[in-house]
């Protein structure tokens, strides 16, 4: 039914199917099974925690690793002892069925409710998509709090029986906390190791190699827990070891093997688990107490958001991607709990702790309210607050290439900055993985080439495969290895590629096509700023040469009326910067006009030059010179064109005869006077066949 599968989570319907088989056992008169610690640590856990931790996202997992320590071990322990404490409390106050549990056994209770479940985490976060960031605080939060759960448990299991607790007591359960971790840790890696180096050795015997895998991860899940240490710890730490070295080592089909198994397995346990707690609920002996089951829910999720936000404000001062409100929302709402405090509880002895019916109806009203309301609520929540979903599609090649220079390049910052961050740890790990740990741990030539190399090696040897198997390639030998193929050389020459033939005509036409545009490509406009503007004498040169070509055609144009020009109208100050600040170097003041002030003209004055007719003000500024001193006073500021270096000989710029003032001026009287046309909006700068 997919309208109530995607409104309730899967593993509130395994609840829901255990209810009614409970209730279905019970109604014939049989007694329904309860689910045993022993079959659920020993058997339904460890499937569920190794598909975690041997496919677990380890770039994620280790660039947040201190911030899920913080929630892991701190989070926990607050979450712990302010339970503990105020159940302690309300205990005090609640009655006359409440007085006899001591804060030991409160503190216990609390060590064992408040550990976020990730076998209801993984049920709940996998259906509803949320992006890696969110999955793997919540989800590494889940796997690491083990070790704390774990101490504590143990801890104040033992204290109950003490008569009286030192400090020395204390002071030793706090460093069991390193004890069992770390040598959960320890465990794992060992066990790992010999995985990943027995896996070498089976080239031979490629069907027994998936079992190494599972054989080597349940062992050292079995060590931890026989020491008391932490088995998921062992679990995680034993996958995250041996994966890339046994998949260097297996063949195709051996890891699409362990891949389908462990899903299988795990999702078979944790069907098995939700079941056993609906039957379990059914079965169990119930104590209801309504202050202690209302009191432990509500302060439950008081101290997961404190918690959060609490740890959150610390965290956010060193973390580089901050988390926003929005993600602490969801981090506080998808402390989900689940089977391991139902099975923790049930492990608690019936002398010693004689409430533990009571702590077993509070425990199943927690992990039912929060599996079913939490987990149910979840997925409306996160589309309404619109946080960021996870991208389905795997990372291309190019991504890949890109996350990789860049780990090498933030490595080479650090370098040069001295600091040691966490991508120098990273580069000194994998210099010495890839120095001694491959060469001991993975057989043959795939030790020393990259991955990337190593995957490109594999297609094309599928691809020579397939080829040889239709019938491809004849010459090739059906079995050759990489190496050999490599090394052999062809006796007889490569055919050359065959090429269309094209006639010399056809093909000097396509070399001038490709040599005009490939020259074109070259002539683009020059990106300038009018504030630095440097003068270019092979520019300015050329511009007096178009300048000065366009001169000439105008008064060619202009010598047919034999009519004297009025007197020069004076130019305004405007119009005078910005003709000088078009072309500054080609104007200078007259030699005899020491009596006149000199005015001097800024270039970058925000008067734009393209607004002016260069032309004409050219004709007008350095033609139009009158003869006379009279009319030298009246023009004022009197400016000549200044001779250009021309780039080549040119009949423009050579003076000829016809070049002296005399008939300069001559030509000038001749001129047209009458009103010349106005230039049209579209008309270019230089007309075309100038």
């Amino acid at each position: 039914i997919p309208s109530v599968s995607s409104i309730v989570p899967e593993s509130c319907l395994l609840i829901v199917v255990g209810l009614l088989v409970g209730g279905l056992i019970k109604g014939v008169g049989e007694k329904p099974p309860i689910l045993k610690s022993e079959i659920f640590f020993l058997f339904l856990l460890p499937p569920i925690i190794l598909d975690a931790g041997y496919f677990l996202p380890l770039r994620q997992f280790t660039e947040n690793l201190g911030t899920i320590l913080i929630f892991a071990v701190v989070g926990t322990l607050w979450n712990a002892f302010f339970l503990g404490g105020l159940m302690y409390a309300v205990c005090q106050i609640g009655g006359t069925g409440l007085n006899h549990i001591g804060l030991l056994a409160n503190l216990l209770f609390g060590s064992i409710i408040s550990a976020v479940d990730p076998v209801a985490v993984l049920a709940v976060f996998e259906e509803i998509h949320i992006n890696e960031l969110l999955h793997i605080l919540v989800f590494g939060e889940s796997l690491l709090n083990d070790a704390v759960t774990v101490v504590l448990y143990h801890l104040f299991e033992e204290f109950a029986n003490f008569e009286q607790v030192t400090i020395i007591d204390i002071i030793l359960g706090f460093l069991s906390f390193f004890v069992v971790s770390l040598g959960g840790v320890f465990v794992g890696v060992i066990y790992g190791v010999i995985a990943a180096f027995t896996s070498r050795f089976t080239s031979h015997i490629r069907v027994i190699e998936p079992l190494f895998v599972f054989l080597y991860s349940y062992m050292a899940y079995l060590s931890a827990e026989l020491f008391h240490l932490s088995g998921i710890m062992a679990l995680i730490a034993s996958g995250v070891v041996m994966r890339p070295y046994v998949e260097a080592n297996i063949s195709h089909k051996s890891h699409t093997t362990i891949k389908y198994f462990l899903k299988m397995w795990s999702s078979v346990s944790e069907t098995l688990i939700f079941i056993f707690l609906g039957v379990s609920t059914v079965a169990g002996h119930h104590y209801w107490n309504w202050t202690f089951v209302i009191s432990t829910l509500l302060f439950c999720l008081i101290a997961r958001v404190l918690g959060v936000l609490g740890l959150t404000w610390f965290i956010n001062k060193f973390r580089i991607v901050k988390l926003t409100p929005k993600d602490q929302f969801i981090i506080a709402y998808g402390g989900l709990r689940g089977a391991i405090a139902f099975s923790l509880c049930y492990l608690l002895d019936y002398e010693h702790f004689n409430m533990r019916d009571m702590f077993l109806t509070a425990i199943i009203t927690v992990i039912f309210f929060t599996v079913f309301v939490q987990g149910m609520t979840i997925r409306p929540l996160v589309d309404l607050l619109a946080v960021k979903k996870k991208q389905e599609s795997k990372r291309s090649i190019n991504e890949e290439i890109h996350t990789q220079f860049l780990d090498h390049l933030l490595t080479g910052i650090e370098d040069i900055c001295g600091h040691y961050g966490h991508h120098h740890w990273k580069d000194k790990l994998n210099r010495f993985n890839k120095k001694y740990v491959k060469k001991c741990l993975i057989a043959g030539e795939r030790s020393k080439e990259p991955q990337l190399i190593a995957f490109y090696h594999k297609m094309e040897m599928k691809q020579a495969i397939e080829m040889v198997e239709s019938g491809g390639i004849a010459k090739i030998p059906s079995a050759v290895s990489t190496v050999s193929m490599q090394n052999i050389q062809p006796k007889i020459l490569p055919v050359e590629r065959a090429l269309p033939a094209l006639s010399k005509d056809k093909e000097e036409e396509i070399r001038k096509i490709l040599r005009n545009n490939l020259q074109k490509t070259r002539q683009r406009l020059r990106s300038y700023n009018r504030h630095t503007l440097v003068a270019d004498p092979y520019e300015e040169a050329w511009n007096q040469m178009l300048l000065r070509r366009q001169k000439v055609r105008q008064m060619e144009q202009k010598m047919n009326n034999y009519l004297t020009v009025p007197a020069h109208k004076v130019d305004s100050p405007t119009m005078s910067r910005a003709r000088i600040g078009s072309d500054p170097l080609a104007y200078e003041p007259k030699a005899d006009s020491e009596n006149l002030p000199i005015i001097t003209i800024d270039p970058a004055s925000p008067q734009s030059p393209e607004s002016v007719d260069l032309a004409n003000e050219e004709l007008k500024g350095s033609g139009h010179v009158s003869s006379s001193p009279e009319e030298e006073e009246e023009e004022g500021l009197v400016m000549r064109p200044k001779e250009p270096s021309s780039p080549g000989t040119d009949d423009v710029f050579t003076p000829g005869a016809s070049d002296s003032p005399s008939n300069q001026r001559m030509l000038r009287c001749l001129s047209d006077p009458g009103p010349r046309p106005e230039p049209e909006e579209g008309e270019p700068f230089i007309p075309k066949g100038q």
